[in-house]
C-alpha cells in the first residue's frame, strides 16, 4: 500500500480556508458603521480608529485595501477621507471577503482557489463535490449584502470593553 505523504504533512491540515480573517471581520464592521452613520459622509481613518478602538495602522490598512478594491472611494486632501463607493445594499459579503482575503474557495482544489496543482487531484473523488459546495457558498455570500447583515445599532462604541472592535449591533 502506497501512502501519500502530503496527506500526513502539517501543510495539508493547517489551512484555514473557511475561516474569515480578523481584517475581514473588522472590515464588515467598519463598512457597516460608515454606511449606517455616514451615508455619504467622508470618514477620516483617525476618526474610525478612535471610534472603533482599533489601532490606526490597522484601520488605515483596511481602508486602503477596500479603496483599492473599489468598495470605498478615497478623497485626498485636508478635507479628505473615505466613503462607501456604492450603497450598502450593493456591496456583497463576497465583495468584502475577496477584497480582504482574496478568492473564496473552501478547499485548495475548489474552482476559484488561489492555489493550484493539488497533489492528490488525480485520485480524489471529491473535487466535483467540493466545487458544488464552493459554488453554493459563493452564491450565498454574493446574495448577502452589507445591508442584509442585520446591523441594528447605528453607533459604534467609542471605547470597546475588550479593547478591540466589537461588531456593530452587539
Amino acid at each position: 500500500m502506497k501512502i501519500n505523504l502530503y496527506l500526513l504533512s502539517t501543510d495539508y491540515y493547517n489551512c484555514d480556508m473557511i475561516r474569515l480573517s480578523r481584517l475581514t471581520d473588522y472590515s464588515v464592521a467598519l463598512l457597516s458603521y460608515m454606511g449606517k452613520e455616514g451615508k455619504s459622509d467622508l470618514w477620516a481613518a483617525s476618526d474610525l480608529a478612535d471610534r472603533s478602538g482599533l489601532p490606526m495602522p490597522t484601520v488605515a490598512k483596511i481602508l486602503k485595501l477596500l479603496a483599492k478594491s473599489g468598495l470605498l472611494a478615497a478623497h485626498r486632501g485636508a478635507a479628505g477621507g473615505y466613503r462607501l463607493a456604492r450603497p450598502m445594499s450593493e456591496i456583497s459579503v463576497a465583495d468584502i471577503i475577496e477584497a480582504m482575503d482574496g478568492p473564496i474557495a473552501i478547499t485548495d482544489c475548489s474552482e476559484g482557489s488561489a492555489h493550484s496543482g493539488c497533489n492528490i487531484e488525480r485520485i480524489c473523488p471529491m473535487s466535483q463535490g467540493w466545487n458544488k459546495v464552493n459554488r453554493a457558498v459563493l452564491k450565498a455570500l454574493k446574495e448577502m449584502s452589507l445591508a442584509d447583515m442585520g446591523v441594528t445599532s447605528t453607533t459604534m462604541p467609542a471605547t470597546p470593553t475588550s479593547g478591540t472592535l466589537q461588531a456593530v449591533g452587539e
